[in-house]
């Protein structure tokens, strides 16, 4: 053999084993990577359930895995009833902002008017910018707001709470002294639209009217309790409403709380004994409203959240419900003025999205 033919094969045997060593390494840092993907699941809503915070307080309990769900566990959602000849096909949307100057506090001046902390829970606010427990018509009235076109309603909600640290009322009534523990989160989103009716056009609601939907004390009340009306879903899945469970949603996906309101009226009072009679659910097969009752305007809230990963928020309640997400609930007064609430009914009706 030429002292040539050695050097190409001493070269050749060389570069075998370099491309051997970069195989194996190539090879074990692809199956590292690999490994720790699989162990470190891209999708929070694929990960096990285990609640983020262990927050207690003067003895209320925190939330527990059970009180979450994946969002693709959940039901189907119900569909709507179809539309009839008759039917309001329009919405008006009432633009009023998320609560980013934080008007909150722990009263319900509709349940229980001029108690300081009578919900015992803290709720968010939009619109009309003097609702408190003291609140009446003519402070309503006159007072400013958060809404275009003069919309001086106020609309209000239990907050949602980041439940992995505390936040700055965990000594105060509403918040920790009544099991509410966690940080404030306000909302990305709030959605306030009006629908119409399946089967029949809208009339305008009254001035004043006092709608709540919802059952803050569902949990005692029962599995069946007939007001509880709660719906949770995340921004990117359709089709999917848990009604007692908190959704853990998808990456890049918001978590959603839809109120709807009752959208039939009595056609003469603006409140009753228990905050509901004078108002009703249409049909939820036909859309129809109940006989002796008309339809109005059908409020709607959305409310979405970016929440931390994994089950780590919770909604506030009453002390005893436990921050159960089937106690969710919503309230609203119109004080809108009458010209614009014959705006709201003309789009309504007229099948324009306003």
């Amino acid at each position: 053999m030429t002292y040539q033919a050695q050097r190409k094969g001493r070269r050749r045997r060389r570069m075998a084993a370099v491309f051997a060593v970069v195989a194996v390494g190539g090879a074990t840092t692809l199956g590292i990577r690999f490994a720790a993907a699989a162990e470190d699941p891209a999708d929070p809503a694929a990960a096990p359930i285990s609640v983020a915070g262990t927050l207690e307080h003067r003895g209320h309990p925190t939330t527990v895995p059970a009180d979450y769900v994946r969002i693709a566990d959940a039901p189907a959602a119900a569909p709507p009833p179809r539309p009839g000849a008759e039917a309001s096909r329009g919405s008006f949307v009432s633009r009023c902002g998320r609560n980013t100057d934080g008007h909150r506090n722990s009263d319900n001046f509709i349940v229980s008017p001029g108690v300081a902390n009578g919900a015992h829970h803290v709720h968010d606010y939009v619109g009309n910018l003097s609702a408190d427990g003291n609140s009446t018509d003519e402070s309503l009235a006159a007072a400013g707001t958060t809404c275009r076109l003069g919309d001086r309603s106020t609309y209000f909600w239990p907050v949602v709470r980041d439940i992995r640290r505390p936040g700055p009322d965990a000594d105060q009534p509403g918040g920790g002294l009544d099991g509410n523990l966690g940080t404030i989160l306000t909302p990305a989103d709030v959605t306030l639209q009006f629908r119409g009716n399946a089967q029949a056009k809208v009339v305008g609601m009254p001035r004043f009217i006092r709608v709540i939907t919802g059952d803050a004390r569902a949990v005692t009340n029962g599995p069946d309790a007939p007001n509880a009306r709660a719906q949770w879903t995340c921004s990117g899945t359709r089709g999917k409403v848990s009604t007692t469970q908190y959704p853990i949603c998808p990456r890049r996906q918001l978590v959603q709380r839809i109120s709807d309101f009752p959208g039939c009226w009595d056609g003469a009072n603006t409140d009753s004994a228990n905050h509901r009679t004078h108002t009703a659910f249409a049909d939820p097969v036909t859309g129809a409203c109940p006989a002796g009752t008309v339809a109005i305007p059908q409020l709607r809230i959305t409310l979405s959240y970016r929440v931390p990963p994994g089950a780590s928020y919770a909604l506030d309640t009453f002390p005893e419900q436990l921050r159960k997400a089937v106690t969710d609930h919503n309230d609203f007064v119109n004080v809108m003025p009458d010209s614009l609430m014959r705006r709201v009914v003309a789009c309504i009706n007229s099948g324009r999205r306003c």
